[in-house]
């Protein structure tokens, strides 16, 4: 049986060169079987976290009624979570970083999504792979918190104009990636 497979975007830019390396990756995932379900989160209503403490009491994964709550329930019933983003300024895009935040509440909650595998594909305008540490620690830092396994990590850097990607064996590499989960 074929696993399941979230992705969560992080990029405004559909024409972008990290959407380039998502579609790779998600075509390659789909041609094995899996089943991918993706959440672009610039495209979606999920604020920050309020530190409430009260994830999932009212039935929903977030009190504050955004798109979380259809992203959550997906992540719990996945077998492997892809985070595939940009880099802005030094770290995670804004547009992705309420969703990574909220996953705090599986940990408030208690609920048990340990034994997931976790994926990063990202990319940066600058040519040093140092600048991908802003995106590359914090989702592998969640990941160990969350016990889920490491399983890639696509990195390119050199990348800003749409297209830039295909100078690149980025989206080769997100394909391959598909054969690591």
């Amino acid at each position: 049986m074929g696993k399941k497979v979230v992705v969560i975007t992080g990029s405004p830019r559909k024409n972008g060169n990290s959407f380039a390396m998502t579609d790779a990756f998600i075509k390659a995932a789909e041609e094995k079987g899996y089943t991918v379900t993706r959440f672009d989160a610039a495209m979606k209503n999920v604020g920050g976290c309020h530190a409430c403490e009260t994830c999932f009491k009212s039935g929903k994964a977030c009190s504050f009624d955004d798109d979380f709550n259809a992203v959550a329930p997906a992540i719990m019933e996945a077998d492997t979570v892809v985070f595939t983003m940009p880099v802005y300024w030094y770290s995670i895009p804004a547009q992705i970083k309420g969703v990574i935040d909220k996953l705090f509440s599986f940990c408030v909650a208690g609920k048990d999504v340990a034994g997931k595998e976790c994926a990063l594909i990202a990319c940066c305008e600058e040519d040093d792979m140092s600048v991908l540490d802003g995106v590359r620690i914090p989702v592998e830092r969640s990941a160990a918190l969350l016990k889920w396994k490491m399983v890639g990590e696509v990195l390119v850097p050199g990348v800003l104009n749409a297209g830039d990607i295909e100078k690149t064996d980025g989206c080769s590499q997100a394909a391959a990636l598909a054969e690591k989960i």
